[in-house]
């Protein structure tokens, strides 16, 4: 299935039957998918696009009562299952930022789709907007050196020192023990930060300046 368009078998429902309401809304908004998605995924890719999704709402719907900390480890493992693919294989095209729907129905992405996919479901989780970022790094230890990888990061509090939710490492770790990371920008539904250390950075405005995000975001808030 890999190198074929999501669309438009699964059309347009499917990305966007998922409501977190928007990545901008309060926190803690359910994750709907209607049959119809479910079908609709299942057509295209297998019983097993159906039981991924399945597994997500049932994640999301028994993991809110859970603390803090299990609520990262939850979605950080869920995520990290899903194989490694780059875009041009997957989805024929350089750059693309899947919505977690598409991610887990086609069971394929890379690191930028991983963070994503974290993301909406710590949302979703009843974490905090302010607490989370997606956060573009270079890593150092990769081939090429100072590839550009993205991660997750959680704020424990607003000054302190974020854990890191990763692909390529699966433990959650400060950033302080992450040496091999070095932090470019990161932004979430609230804004996008110029990164100067690994615990603050340089507000700059508003996410929707990155043109990727601003796709994803016009998939996910698209009304039918």
């Amino acid at each position: 299935m890999k190198g074929k368009p999501f669309l438009p078998l699964l059309g347009y429902a499917l990305a966007w039957l998922f409501l977190v309401s928007s990545p901008d809304a309060a926190d803690g908004q359910d994750i709907q998918l209607s049959e119809k998605t479910l079908r609709s995924a299942e057509t295209r890719y297998g019983q097993e696009a159906r039981q991924r999704l399945v597994a997500w709402l049932e994640l999301v719907e028994t993991g809110k009562q859970k603390t803090a900390a299990e609520k990262l480890g939850l979605a950080n493992e869920f995520f990290n299952r899903i194989p490694f693919v780059s875009d041009t294989e997957h989805w024929g095209k350089r750059d693309y930022w899947a919505t977690p729907v598409e991610t887990l129905a086609s069971n394929g992405g890379d690191c930028e789709d991983y963070a994503i996919g974290k993301y909406f479901t710590l949302l979703a989780l009843g974490v905090g907007v302010d607490r989370l970022r997606i956060t573009y790094v270079k890593a150092k230890t990769r081939d090429p050196a100072d590839q550009a990888h993205m991660v997750l990061t959680y704020y424990p509090a607003p000054d302190a020192m974020p854990l890191v939710l990763d692909n390529l490492d699966p433990e959650i770790k400060p950033a302080s023990e992450r040496a091999d990371l070095v932090p470019v920008y990161s932004f979430n539904g609230n804004g996008l930060w110029l990164a100067s250390e690994r615990n603050s950075g340089h507000l700059l405005g508003g996410s929707g300046q990155i043109d990727l995000w601003a796709e994803l975001t016009a998939r996910i808030n698209r009304k039918f």
